[in-house]
Formats: structure tokens, sequence, C-alpha cells
């Protein structure tokens, strides 16, 4: 799947601004927070990234856990939501890491997939303006360095950091 084009549908500052106070906010007023990131890789040694419009780079697919809802539960919606794709089989969970960057009670469980269905291409929207499956050795070169590493660390056998 060719990545998709991003429009001129970008949010505006007001959306943004939504955005970065709620996150400045959930920083301040919840405890301990989990995320989820899907390393979904195709059968040609291909993985799905996507853009968001609130941050920079290229990122694996992902969200939060909300409350009530398992790790797994978390990652297949996220999944669905940027960029239609289903799991077919358990993902392998890869490690949980400490993303000191949004806080220092922020974790981020990142699990492999690699039997999935991509249902349709995802259209862009107000949160992921872009996706694309990209080789391995070609990545955007925006690709964050998190992202980077935890590649690396999965598929390369590269030591494994505690911290995102």
């Amino acid at each position: 799947m060719e990545p998709t084009v991003p429009t001129d549908s970008r949010p505006g500052l007001a959306f943004r601004m939504a955005q970065w106070l709620f996150l400045l906010g959930a920083r301040f007023t919840r405890g301990m927070t989990l995320g989820v990131r899907g390393m979904v890789i195709d059968q040609e040694n291909r993985i799905f990234l996507v853009r968001h419009s609130y941050v920079r780079g290229w990122h694996m697919p992902g969200g939060g856990v909300e409350p009530g809802e398992s790790l797994e539960e978390a990652l297949a919606k996220e999944l669905r939501e940027e960029g239609n794709l289903e799991i077919r089989s358990e993902p392998v969970l890869i490690g949980i890491y400490l993303n000191q960057a949004a806080s220092r009670r922020d974790h981020v469980a990142v699990f492999l997939i690699r039997d999935f269905a991509q249902t349709a291409p995802h259209v862009p929207d107000r949160e992921i303006v872009e996706t694309g499956f990209f080789p391995l050795d070609a990545l955007p070169s925006e690709t964050t360095q998190a992202t980077r590493r935890r590649i690396l660390e999965a598929l390369s056998g590269e030591k494994r950091s505690p911290f995102w």
C-alpha cells in the first residue's frame, strides 16, 4: 500500500491548542499513564507508520489505554482508527518503556504484529494526516528516533533500552 497523500485539511490552531491543553492537563491530573504502539510489519518486510497533525515525525500507530481497557483492546482500537488495520492473531509484546519525554509516569507497551489485514487505505483526518508502509531500510527521514530504536531492538537484536 502506497503512503496516503496528505490533504489541506490540517486541523486549525484551535484544535491543536485544545489537544495541547488536554495533554498538559493530563500530565498533572492523571496517575501513571499507559499507551500502546503497534509495530506492524507486512509480508514485504515493510513497517506501517503514521504522521500526526499535532506532533512532528513518523510514528508507529498507537495511543492511550483507557480505564477498563486491556492493552490488546487498546492496540486493536488504535490500529483500526489510525490505519484500518485488523489484527488476525495474538500480537507479540516487544517491551514496555518509560516515556520520560511525556511524563515521569508515562509508559508505552510495544507489540509486534505480522498477521493482519488492512481493510481499506486510511483517509487522512484531523489526527492522522498521512500513513504508509515503508521498507525497513528506507524509513522516512522524519521518522522519530524512538521509533527507529524500537525497530532496531525488535528486529536487529540491538540491546533493549527501558526508556522510550
